[in-house]
């Protein structure tokens, strides 16, 4: 007896399983026991069917989940798809997934049972919130073309975050401000609303730049998982912001109510760094294109007013027929004048002879006391202004003469030496700045065309094959037999004929013989030779 009660206590008696028996015996037991079923639940976790044609999702209602799968031959014969947020009832076989240690269903039917009660919520607050206007597409704003600063509110820890940086350096690297929050659970939305006034609370030309677009992100996720993008309070720091939000909650198929409040919805995460900021390439490519028509256009311009000018002076009138008119006037008053003059020289003789009569010596003498008399008065005048001047300025000249030094006039001096001197030294300082920087940036320049050449994809092998005119040889299909082709290499060029072609198709690779003659190498026609120690000459 004692024996007996050992063995029961350390288990001597009870079967051995291995995992793969005991998960085999789970899952006959669970079929059993339940066999056909018919279940009432909403579908959550739905992405569509998967890439091998099953699709896998979940049931639940209030207190439990269990996990469904449709395989590819029931779901093609499905008159109902299932969606997400979908209250269905399901009819299907319990059964066991062995390799995760979970029970699931086996769905054979679905049809729908209602609208869940989680979409019933949201499109209950939908309603009430477009209501409001929060959704109206006049309170949209542009997204500004190229913003300076970009912030930026998600998780700091997901590849989100990792992705948009990566779109940032490829398109047009910008500011980036990053403020952490949580993009699941409890405190999320809170945190998401706070953001979002956070950033538009900041002034202009504060310690922290105020961003010029906001973008929300998080990657896909489940409507419960997204639940939090969907509170009212979300939503309407989204409608309040002043500055232009870009949504980019889940993937593409997801949506959320920020969705609609937003004043853009990126399809992803990584489009809404592309929405942000436009291509640098671009850019360049644009303000070449501008530059083009702008010469073009001046080109035009410049041509038309010649035209014109040209036009216009075919209808101005010749310089003989503008000047035979006046010609005829002159002549007929040089005609004129002649007779004019005698005229005139017979009347002021008349008027002399009359005036002359009248003339006496005693009215001359009488004329020249007068004027002697205003001449001595104002002799005397001028002496008596000339004395009071000169007596002013000579006690101005006293004043001022008592007030000069060499002293004055010295220390003058040496300031000017002394300022001189620093102006010439801080020039000679500047001009050596000058040239190190310009050195520095030619020296760059100079690693970058050698890096870029292709003498440097020479020098580790290769060879650029040319035909007789110059053009660069790219496929075999170029060139037939007995043509004459030039291959360069690093240390020179040779000239040579095809005697055989063959391309990859075939069982070799492709080759090319040639006669070579020692006396047609010759060195390239292009190579440019780095800057030695990277230093180059200003000028």
């Amino acid at each position: 007896m004692a024996e007996s009660a050992t063995q029961q206590r350390t288990g001597a008696n009870v079967a051995e399983y291995t995992v793969s028996e005991l998960a085999s015996a789970i899952k006959r037991a669970l079929e059993d026991g339940f066999g056909f079923v018919r279940l009432r639940g909403e579908i959550s976790g739905f992405r569509g069917t998967h890439s091998s044609g099953h699709c896998y999702f979940a049931l639940k209602d209030d207190k439990a989940k269990i996990e469904a799968v449709i395989w590819r031959t029931t779901w093609q014969r499905l008159k109902v798809k299932p969606e997400e947020g979908m209250e269905v009832v399901a009819q299907g076989r319990i059964t066991t997934y062995p390799n995760s240690s979970k029970y699931q269903i086996v769905i054979e039917s679905l049809e729908p049972a209602g609208i869940g009660a989680l979409m019933a919520v949201l499109e209950e607050r939908k309603r009430k919130l477009a209501a409001e206007g929060l959704f109206d597409e006049d309170r949209k704003r542009p997204l500004p073309f190229l913003p300076r600063v970009v912030g930026i509110i998600t998780s700091p820890t997901g590849a989100v975050i990792r992705d948009m940086l990566h779109g940032f350096d490829e398109r047009f690297p910008v500011y980036v401000l990053v403020w952490p929050v949580r993009v699941q659970g409890e405190t999320c939305s809170a945190e998401i609303a706070a953001a979002i006034r956070g950033f538009n609370a900041l002034p202009a030309g504060g310690p922290v730049p105020r961003p010029d677009v906001l973008i929300v992100a998080r990657g896909g996720g489940s409507l419960e998982d997204l639940w939090g993008f969907n509170h009212e309070g979300v939503v309407r720091a989204a409608a309040e912001s002043e500055i232009p939000l870009i949504s980019a909650v889940g993937h593409e198929t997801d949506w959320t109510l920020i969705d609609l409040a937003a004043d853009a919805r990126a399809p992803t995460p990584t489009k809404a760094a592309e929405w942000a900021v436009p291509k640098h390439s671009e850019l360049v490519e644009g303000t070449a294109t501008l530059a083009l028509r702008l010469a073009s256009s001046m080109r035009r311009v410049l041509e038309g007013a010649r035209t014109h000018l040209k036009a216009a002076a075919r209808g101005l009138p010749r310089r003989e027929d503008l000047l035979a008119l006046p010609r005829q006037r002159f002549d007929s008053v040089e005609q004129r004048l002649g007779r004019a003059l005698l005229a005139n020289t017979r009347a002021h003789a008349m008027r002399h002879a009359r005036v002359s009569s009248r003339l006496q010596p005693r009215l001359l003498e009488a004329r020249l006391n007068r004027c002697r008399d205003r001449l001595e008065a104002l002799s005397r005048h001028s002496r008596d202004a000339l004395s009071r001047l000169a007596g002013a300025r000579r006690s101005r000249f006293e004043r001022t003469a008592g007030r000069l030094g060499i002293e004055a006039v010295r220390s003058r001096v040496d300031r000017g030496r002394e300022r001189l001197a620093s102006c010439g030294l801080r020039a000679e300082q500047a001009f050596r700045s000058r040239v190190a920087h310009e050195r520095a940036r030619l020296s760059g320049l100079s690693k970058l065309l050698l890096s870029l050449s292709y003498q440097g994809v020479l020098e580790r092998g290769f060879a650029l094959v040319r035909d007789a005119e110059g053009h660069t040889i790219r496929s075999v299909a170029a060139v037939g037999l007995g043509t004459d082709i030039q291959v360069e290499l690093a240390d020179g060029c040779i000239d040579a004929d095809v005697r055989d072609v063959r391309t990859t198709r075939g069982p070799s690779r492709p080759t090319v013989s040639s006669i070579v003659d020692p006396a047609q190498v010759r060195q390239p026609r292009r190579k440019r030779n780095p800057p030695q120690g990277g230093q180059g000459s200003l000028f």
